[in-house]
C-alpha cells in the first residue's frame, strides 16, 4: 500500500487531531461515487460510469460480489455501450439502501438524459462477512426531476435544470451528488450545483419509502429548501454520523479549476436548516478526489473514496471503456472518528 501524501498528513495535524491512515486501493472500477458500509469490513460501492454495484472487503483489493442494475434501471441499449444511470448518492434506512442519480443533463453537450433520473432502493441481505445487497421489488422512481422543477419554492432548481453541469456561471446546471438519511426515515438530497450566492443546496424528501412503493402513483413530499455555507463549495457526499451530518464539500467543476482552495473540505452540520456547518478538516490531498463518504461503525472510521476516473493507467485514463476492469482501481482513505480531543 502507498502512504498518504504529506500534504494530507500535514492538513490533518493542522486542522484537527484526526488520525490519517494509509491509502487503500481497490480494483474493478474507477469512478467511486457513492458507498455504504455493510458491516464486518464490507462495503458496497456505486460507479457513476457503470450501473453495477460492487461489494468489497476491507483491505482485499478485488470485489467479492456485484449487483448488475442495467436492466433494473432500464438503461440497456442493446449494444456494447449502455446508457449511464450516473449514480451519485446512497443512504441507509432500515434494511434498505436508497440510491440517487445525478438528475443532470449530459456534461459534454448539455442534452437532457432521462436515464440519469433515478431514485431507487436495494435491500440488505446476508449477514456478517456474507453481507450483500439485492434488488428491491419496486421499480426505480423516474419523475423526481419533474417533481422538483414543479414544486413551489424551488425556482432556483427549475432554472438550473435548463443547463448542463459543466456550463459556466451564471448558467449553473442542476447536479445531485449527496444523499443522507434522517432519524425519522426521510432523505436529504444534496446538490453539487447550482450554488446560488455560493451556497450549497439541500432538499428534504419526507416519504422515500412511500414514493418507491407507490410505483409512480405517489408524489414526493418535499421540505423547505436549505442553503448551507460550505465556503463556496457544493455537496459531493454526506452521511449522518451520530447526531450530526458529515459533508464532503467540493467544487462544482474540476478541482484544478476551482477558485476555492483547497477545493475539498470536510464539514460537520447539525441537520437544522438554521444552523451553520462547521469546517472540520481541509482535504488538500493531491489527486485524491473524495466523491463518497461513509462511517464504518465496526472500526469507528470515517471512510472516503476517490473518483479516480481521470487517473492515468498507461496511455489511457482509468475510466476509458476500453480499459479492462482488472486494470481499473480507486483509492480509499480512512480516518479515526470521532477525532481525538
Amino acid at each position: 500500500m502507498t502512504r498518504l501524501p504529506s500534504t494530507l498528513i500535514a492538513a490533518a495535524i493542522a486542522c484537527t487531531a484526526i488520525a490519517a491512515h494509509a491509502e487503500e486501493r481497490y480494483t474493478g472500477m474507477c469512478d467511486a461515487s457513492a458507498a455504504v458500509a455493510l458491516g464486518y469490513g464490507r462495503f458496497v460501492v456505486a460507479d457513476d460510469e457503470l450501473d453495477v454495484l460492487r461489494i468489497y472487503q476491507k483491505s482485499a483489493s478485488a470485489p467479492v460480489g456485484s449487483l448488475d442494475l442495467i436492466d433494473y434501471l432500464h438503461n440497456r441499449k442493446g449494444t456494447d455501450k449502455n446508457h449511464e444511470g450516473d449514480i451519485e448518492g446512497a443512504a441507509v434506512i432500515g434494511d434498505r439502501i436508497y440510491w440517487i442519480s445525478s438528475h443532470a443533463r449530459k456534461g459534454k453537450d448539455g442534452s437532457v438524459d432521462p436515464h440519469r433520473q433515478r431514485l431507487f432502493a436495494t435491500t440488505l441481505a446476508g449477514a456478517g462477512n456474507a453481507a450483500t445487497v439485492q434488488l428491491a421489488p419496486e421499480p426505480p422512481y423516474e419523475s423526481l426531476l419533474a417533481d422538483l422543477v414543479a414544486a413551489p419554492g424551488f425556482a432556483v432548481l427549475a432554472e438550473a435544470s435548463k443547463f448542463g453541469p459543466e456550463d459556466a456561471p451564471p448558467k449553473e446546471g442542476l447536479n445531485i451528488e449527496g444523499l443522507a438519511a434522517t432519524p425519522d426515515g426521510a432523505l436529504l438530497i444534496g446538490f453539487r450545483s447550482p450554488q446560488p450566492g455560493k451556497m450549497a443546496l439541500v432538499v428534504p424528501l419526507a416519504n422515500p419509502a412511500e414514493l418507491i412503493a407507490g410505483k409512480g402513483k405517489v408524489k414526493p413530499k418535499f421540505g423547505a429548501l436549505i442553503r448551507l455555507d460550505l465556503g463556496g463549495r457544493g455537496i459531493r457526499s454526506f452521511e449522518r454520523v451520530g447526531s450530526d451530518y458529515l459533508i464532503v464539500a467540493g467544487p462544482r467543476g474540476e478541482a484544478k479549476d476551482s477558485s476555492v482552495k483547497p477545493a475539498f473540505a470536510l464539514y460537520r452540520w447539525s441537520g437544522s436548516g438554521g444552523a451553520a456547518p462547521k469546517k472540520v478538516h481541509d482535504l488538500d490531498q493531491g489527486s485524491f478526489r473524495p466523491e463518497a463518504l461513509f462511517f464504518d461503525p465496526d472500526s469507528k472510521e470515517l471512510v472516503m473514496l476517490s473518483d479516480d476516473g481521470d487517473e492515468a493507467v498507461g496511455a489511457m485514463k482509468c475510466k476509458d471503456k476500453d480499459l479492462a476492469a482488472k486494470n481499473k482501481s480507486f483509492r480509499v482513505m480512512r480516518m479515526a472518528w470521532p477525532p481525538a480531543k
